[in-house]
Order: C-alpha cells, then structure tokens, then sequence
C-alpha cells in the first residue's frame, strides 16, 4: 500500500507542476499589452508606448526593411559557398549529318592510305559525364568576398534599426498631434458649455424682466461660434486618428470607434530638466543607426579593396570529370568511359588595365564613404544641438503659458462673478471668456510641443526606441 501511495505521489507532484506552469503563462499571456493592429479591437485607452509596439510589429515600410535584411544574408551566403567544390552533371545528344563533299574527300584521303573507313551518315552522338572543380587559391578574394558581405548583411540590419527609429519619430509626432486635437475638442466643449450656461441664465433674467435680449443675442452667438470650433477639432481630430491608423499598419487606416486616444497630460518634473548636449553628442555617437550603418559600409568598401587586390595574385584550382561518349544510344559500357583529373594555375599577365582600374575604383568608392560618414556626423551633431535648442525653449514656454493660463482663468472668475453682480460689463466677461480658451489652447500646444521635442532629441541620438518601447 505504502508503494502504490509512493508511486501516485510521485506521478502527481510532476502534474501539479505543469499545471502551475500552464496557468502562470496563461495570466501571463492575457497580462501582455497588445502588439498587433488585430490587437486594436482589445483597447479601451490607446497610449503612445503601445501605439510603437504596434507600429513596429505591423507596419509595412518595417517588413521591406526586413526583407532587405533577408537578401543581404542570402548574398552572405552566396560568398561562402566559393569555398565549397562545384560538382555539374551533363548530358547531351548531338544529331550529325556530314556533307557530302567532306564524306568524298575523307574516303579519298583514306584510300591513298590503303585504308578503310566507314561512315553512318547521319549519325547520333550521346554523351554525359560528371564535371567537379575546387578553387584552392585565388588571393584571399574569396576571404574578403565574404566579409565583405557580412558586413553588408550588418548594415541592412542598421539600416532597419534606423527605419524603426525613424517610424517610431513619425509615430510620436502623429500620436500627440492627435492628442492636441484631442485636447482642442475638450477645450471647444468647456467654452461651449459655458456660453451655454450663460445664455440659459441670460433667458432667465430676460423672461423676469432683470435682463436685455441683447444679453440673450450674445451668448447665443458665442455658444454657437464655440459649437463650429468643436465641429472643426472633432473633424482635425478624426484626421489625425486616420493618419496615426495608416502608421500603425492598420488595413482600414481607421481605428476602432471604441479605442481612444489617452489625454494629454501635464509635463513632469524630468521633462522640464535642462538636457546637457555634450552628453547627447556622444549617445547618439553610440546609439544612431545610421551611423552604425555608416560604420559598416566603411569596413564593407575596406573589404572590397582588399578584394580587388586580391585579383592580383595567381589563381589555383582542382578540376575533374568523369565522362561517358557513344553513338547510337545512351547505354555506355565501361569502354565508352573516360576521365580526367587536373591542377590548374592562371595567373594574369595584362587586361589592359582592368585590374588596376578596378582595385582604384574600389579604393575611390571607399573615400566616399568615409566622407560620407563624416558628413552624417556633422549632420548627427546639428540635429542633436538644433532639438535640444528645441527642447529648451519649449520648457520655457510651457511655463510660461501655464502661469498665464492660471492667470487668464483666474481674471475671467472674477469678471463672471463681476457681470453677475452688475458690476461687470457683458464685452469684458466676453474677452475673459476668449482669452481663457486661447491661452488654453496654446497651453496643449506648448505641452504638445515640450514633449514632441524630447522624442526628436531621443531620436537625434537613437534612443527613441529605448524610451516607447522599453
């Protein structure tokens, strides 16, 4: 009994186990934040961060990337298979019909000699074989052949590194476009909300008899001149939403009606620190793919000169065949074989330059990367200055227009409650209540645009990725 109870426990604890493992990766699974456009569907409250995980699982410019990726090690292969030896099979039938007049002049020819010859004219000819050849030296060409495509293999994979970079940049500017578009909505319905209240109140005091119908006039002037702002942010709104889709991969360039965007929020303390541009020049150094891309196809043209120069040196290879030759038909016997083994050395004495030219080209194609790379530095270092000018005076002025918007709405409470008491007169609470919704306005601009210069500045130094998709 104690060894059945044994050999049972034994079998359970492993099921327990797996059972526990199954059910952690299935919350673990239903936890993951969505990844896909099909994912879409799922979200309530679509954020930034999982707005580029989308992008960069879904969106086509990223698949062609990937393809390229996936020719560059299709061509890596390619290279190395030149150390490998080439083995052809052929096969032939050859049909021959002699002319007459060469049959008359090779049976005079052997008759002088006193023999006899024999002719089937026309005559089928069959022949096969097996061709096999080694390339055993050739200079190192084969060598830096493949590290040459190596390292282009290296820069496709920047390349697409830096294709996502530049994705995620163009995701984040369309996602917060849409969220200032957003944000204008809420604004147009706060103003007109209150032009609404006023003018109910106005009706009020009308029909008592404490009230002018020019009161009356106004307000419902003004609420429906705030009712055509909201039709042209809902409308801006919907655009953006369109554009963000498109970037996503989504089929429909439409998302789903239920997903909304998350609101603007306010800066943080992080977002308003000064950034220190010595340190950024040396991340982007570090990080940008395009430079990466731009250091491999430096070494990729080093491997190509030395290539070139490889064409210099003599070449040896192994060669052999094994070959069957027969008239009539394809049954060959052992007589009708024959084979051939062979070293061969080639060595070039002159081709009119071409060699020489060739190693020059690819020495002058070299120089241009290298200027190239250059180039991209100096153009790396002005746009990594250039956004955190960007970012700098985007910090000052949201402060700026978060102490005014304080302000303006604090002076347009206090002229409502004036016009209330009497005391106020109906054109000044109308300029309070338009200068409180242009300030802000320009409050989730200067929001919006802190927060779009941060993301070009991490894309300046290719640490875009790293900060949305962590």
């Amino acid at each position: 009994m104690d060894t059945l109870f044994r050999r049972f426990r034994n079998c359970l604890l492993p099921l327990a186990l797996i059972s526990l493992v199954l059910v952690w990766c299935a919350s673990a699974g239903a936890e993951a934040p969505p990844t896909t456009a099909m994912d879409l569907e799922k979200i309530d409250v679509l954020d930034l961060k999982t707005a580029a995980r989308i992008a960069l699982a879904d969106n086509p410019s990223l698949a062609a990337a990937q393809a390229r990726v996936g020719q560059a090690q299709e061509a890596v292969r390619q290279a190395r298979a030149a150390y490998f030896p080439r083995v052809d099979f052929t096969a032939s039938r050859s049909r021959v019909d002699i002319a007459d007049s060469a049959i008359a002049r090779q049976l005079g020819s052997t008759s002088l000699s006193g023999s006899s010859t024999s002719f089937n004219n026309p005559e089928d000819y069959y022949k096969a074989g097996i061709n096999a050849s080694w390339l055993i030296f050739d200079g190192f060409t084969r060598w830096f052949t493949l590290a040459a495509a190596k390292h282009g293999e290296q820069s496709s994979e920047a390349a697409r590194s830096d294709a996502q970079r530049l994705l995620l940049q163009a995701v984040s500017t369309a996602f917060l476009s849409a969220q200032l578009s957003l944000e204008n909505v809420s604004i147009a319905k706060a103003d007109e909300a209150f032009n609404q209240r006023q003018l109910t109140e106005a009706q009020l005091r009308y029909k008592v008899g404490t009230g002018a119908l020019s009161d009356v006039l106004n307000f419902q002037v003004k609420a429906n001149s705030a009712q055509s702002d909201l039709i042209v942010a809902e409308r801006t709104y919907e655009t953006s939403r369109i554009g963000l889709a498109a970037l996503l991969g989504v089929k429909s360039a439409r998302l789903p009606e239920q997903t909304r965007l998350e609101t603007l929020k306010e800066a943080d303390a992080q977002e308003l620190e000064a950034p220190q541009v010595a340190q950024l020049i040396e991340s982007a150094y570090a990080h940008r793919p395009d430079l990466e891309q731009s250091e491999w196809g430096i070494r990729q043209a080093e491997a190509n000169v030395k290539a070139r120069r490889g064409e210099y040196y003599p070449t040896l290879s192994l060669d052999g065949s094994y070959t069957g030759e027969r008239t009539d038909d394809f049954g060959f016997e052992s007589q009708d074989i024959g084979s051939t083994v062979g070293i061969n050395l080639s060595y070039n004495i002159f081709a009119g330059g071409l060699i020489r030219a060739r190693h020059q080209e690819a020495k002058m194609r070299l120089h241009e990367v290298e200027q190239n790379q250059q180039d991209l530095k100096n153009t790396v270092t002005s746009e990594v200055r250039t956004t955190t000018e960007s970012v700098l005076s985007a910090q000052k002025q949201l402060l700026l227009q978060r102490a005014n918007a304080q302000l303006v709405r604090k002076n347009r409470d206090l002229v409502e409650k004036e016009y209330k008491a009497g005391v106020g007169s109906l054109v000044r609470l109308n300029e309070a209540q338009r200068d409180l919704t242009a300030a802000l306005v320009r409050l989730a601009a200067a929001q919006v645009a802190l927060r779009q210069a941060w993301n070009d500045l991490w894309s300046a130094t290719g640490q875009i990725e790293a900060k949305l998709v962590p």
